[in-house]
């Protein structure tokens, strides 16, 4: 336990640092691309007005193109490393002040049905054709990513494979697309508290399936519960609620620890969604069981603010 919360500690010091260079480095690089690399580049690239990827696993992009004396027909965003490019088609349109603006929307991911994008970075390119004429121009970000406040952000992951997606930029200012690949995790698919027991869905993100099980844990105790396959990579725990009624006169909380075979277990938890607060939004209805005779209970199914399924069991004294 004391080397876990070491690498925790060294972890969260990392993330300061980091942050701290990103605050720092960050005008300073606005500065360097408005002043440079824009006046260099502008009349060669298509500068990116806005790009971000909302859903998790779909590309929003919009750009303006620079001037040219020949009409722009047609247009596709290319992405791709190489040999392995795809083209998917851009819509182009002229504003009211002569702007030649370029909009394009592309889902992202095999599994998706979508552009397979390789781990990494990849360079985005708008190539537009002129009856036999065609000319590519890269994509210059000059502007740093929007920042989102509410109930509610951007996906930071696809909801179907939970791979990783984001727009960035290289250090001259091309527009990246960057692909990381789905962290091993437990998503809960369905809670379900009925009179005797509690059933919890689970699909597993980025893990191989093998001989999963899984166990209830609260302070000094423990509850296995095997898992039953109810779908293609979904799978059911259920755990009596005799088994969870408190030894003593205090709260429990229960998390729900999830094994695949692996070194430490996963936290089945609320993980692809696009909420700020899980804790808040995702709040469930507290209920009140009997799962012995003469014994009443309370049942209340909620999220950590890490997004982690946990539930809290307390006595309740039965009154006349």
């Amino acid at each position: 336990m004391g080397s876990i919360r070491r690498r925790l500690g060294r972890a969260r010091r990392a993330a300061t640092r980091r942050a701290a260079v990103r605050r720092v480095l960050g005008p300073l690089r606005g500065k360097l691309l408005r002043g440079v690399f824009l006046p260099l580049r502008g009349e060669r690239s298509a500068r990116v007005l806005y790009a971000a990827v909302l859903d998790g696993q779909t590309l929003n992009l919009h750009a303006e193109l620079p001037g040219s004396p020949d009409p722009v027909e047609t247009a596709v965003l290319v992405l791709g490393r190489g040999r392995a490019l795809h083209e998917s088609p851009a819509r182009v349109n002229t504003d009211r002040s002569g702007r030649l603006l370029v909009d394009a929307a592309v889902l992202l991911g095999d599994q998706s049905g979508g552009v397979p994008v390789p781990t990494g970075a990849t360079r985005l390119r708008i190539r537009v054709s002129s009856g036999r004429r065609a000319r590519s121009y890269p994509l210059l970000l000059v502007d740093g990513p929007h920042t989102y406040r509410g109930t509610t952000r951007p996906m930071t992951a696809s909801p179907i494979s939970g791979d990783r997606y984001r727009v960035g930029r290289s250090v001259t200012g091309s527009a990246l697309l960057r692909r990381s690949p789905a962290v091993p995790g437990a998503e809960v698919v369905d809670v379900h508290i009925q009179h005797a027991r509690i059933d919890v869905s689970v699909r597993l993100v980025g893990l191989a399936a093998g001989e999963p099980w899984c166990e209830f844990v609260a302070s000094g105790r423990r509850i296995p519960a095997g898992l039953t396959e109810t779908g293609p990579g979904v799978w059911r725990a259920e755990v009596p609620l005799a088994e969870m009624y408190p030894v003593a006169d205090r709260r429990e909380h229960w998390d729900v620890l999830l094994h695949t075979g692996e070194h430490r277990p996963h936290r089945v938890a609320r993980l692809l969604h696009d909420l700020s607060d899980p804790q808040r939004v995702l709040a469930m209805r507290e209920v009140v069981v009997a799962p012995r005779k003469d014994r009443l209970m309370s049942v209340e199914p909620r999220y950590t603010p890490a997004g982690n399924l946990r539930f809290t069991c307390r006595r309740v004294e039965e009154t006349a």
